[in-house]
């Protein structure tokens, strides 16, 4: 089964904008990057998503600023695709669903940011649109406390959700690419 390692929003935002950091952005980091090198070790495509606004200029992810940018920690490389999107959902009027089947991907391994938006948004459109055995990379996603509940709440609200329905949750060191 061909797959690709899909990271989402991991962008210096959320690294260089206190009131945006990431529950855990370090480890967050660490673990993306060992999926990244071992996505690479077994030659399946990555993947990067972009969030990105055009129109307003003081958005944190305004095309070109600063903190618009992939996260510089990360091991990216030129033959890794990036995708840009303005909403929520990686596939909505963006060039991902092209990539996959250009790739013939049947398999997403997601990681990224945010739990509760956009990586919750593209997990379940991935299913929506055919992607059915979709993996989710334990302590690989993080998002912010809200005034509801703290990240490692949401984090863990999520996961139950989606775990054996929308994606399979492992471990970053059991995922076998």
């Amino acid at each position: 089964m061909n797959k690709a390692l899909v990271i989402i929003d991991v962008q210096e935002a959320f690294y260089t904008m206190p009131e945006n950091y990431l529950y855990k952005k370090e480890e967050l980091a660490a673990n993306i990057n060992e999926l990244i090198a071992a996505a690479r070790a077994y030659q399946v495509p990555v993947i990067f998503i972009q969030h990105t606004e055009y129109d307003y200029q003081g958005d944190e992810f305004y095309v070109d600023s600063p903190s618009w940018h992939l996260y510089h920690g990360l091991s990216r490389s030129d033959e890794d695709t990036v995708v840009r999107k303005t909403t929520w959902d990686s596939f909505h009027e963006t060039e991902l669903s092209d990539v996959l089947k250009e790739k013939s991907i049947e398999q997403l391994i997601f990681a990224g940011a945010q739990t509760e938006f956009c990586l919750d948004t593209t997990i379940r459109a991935a299913y929506s649109l055919g992607y059915k055995n979709n993996i989710l990379a334990k302590d690989s996603h993080s998002t912010l406390d809200n005034s509801a509940l703290p990240a490692s709440k949401i984090i863990e609200h999520h996961e139950t959700v989606w775990n054996g329905r929308f994606v399979t949750i492992q471990h970053v060191k059991d995922i076998l690419f």
